[in-house]
């Protein structure tokens, strides 16, 4: 998984979350879903600390790191 491709795939996803109908004009945009992408990071974080999942971790930070630049 390359982290940059997989940052913006999540971003990406969150964006395109169906809205509850608050009006026509509801949307989630960039600043809020790479908030909910980087809190979903944070979580597979905090699973993969805690399992000892050394690679796994590693993997998630440089993702997120590249969700901040997006």
């Amino acid at each position: 998984m390359i982290p940059k491709n997989k940052a913006a795939e999540l971003v990406d996803e969150f964006m395109n979350i169906k809205n509850i109908k608050l009006s026509d004009y509801s949307r989630i945009y960039l600043p809020t879903a790479k908030q909910c992408a980087i809190i979903a990071i944070d979580q597979v974080l905090k699973y993969s600390k805690a399992h000892g999942f050394i690679a796994l971790t590693d993997e998630y930070l440089e993702i997120k790191k590249e969700i901040e630049k997006l």
